[in-house]
């Protein structure tokens, strides 16, 4: 099974525990340049009980590049909510593996920053 087989099957995966939720949306999709690698993705923490994403990787709209009049905007819909209050930084997906490893890296990231104790 390939890496991108293997992130949709974690489709509607949950995995929860007493202070944390992880939920995985992942299908298929047309390729388009606005989702080149033909998956429509959600990659998401939140806390145990609703209330808004601690983290997010998804490609569910564009997200302005950070700079002046003469950045160009990405063309992907990748990218990355790092806490509640970001608004998206451009990720650059490569591969399925990939974003799996960068997705558990930041949750790890944001749960020791929130004190939550973890073995991930």
């Amino acid at each position: 099974m390939d890496d991108l087989e293997v992130l949709l099957s974690l489709d509607g995966f949950p995995y929860e525990t007493l202070d944390y939720i992880v939920e995985f949306k992942v299908e298929r999709t047309t390729v388009t340049a606005d989702r080149p690698h033909g998956i429509s993705y959600a990659l998401v923490l939140r806390p145990v009980g609703g209330g808004d994403p601690w983290l997010r990787f998804d490609n569910a709209h564009r997200v302005k590049r950070q700079g002046g009049r003469y950045v160009k905007d990405p063309i992907p819909f990748d990218h990355c909510h790092r806490d509640e209050r970001d608004k998206g930084t451009p990720y650059e997906f490569t591969t399925a593996a990939q974003l799996l490893d960068d997705f558990w890296a930041e949750v790890k990231r944001v749960l020791t920053l929130k004190g939550i104790s973890h073995d991930l």
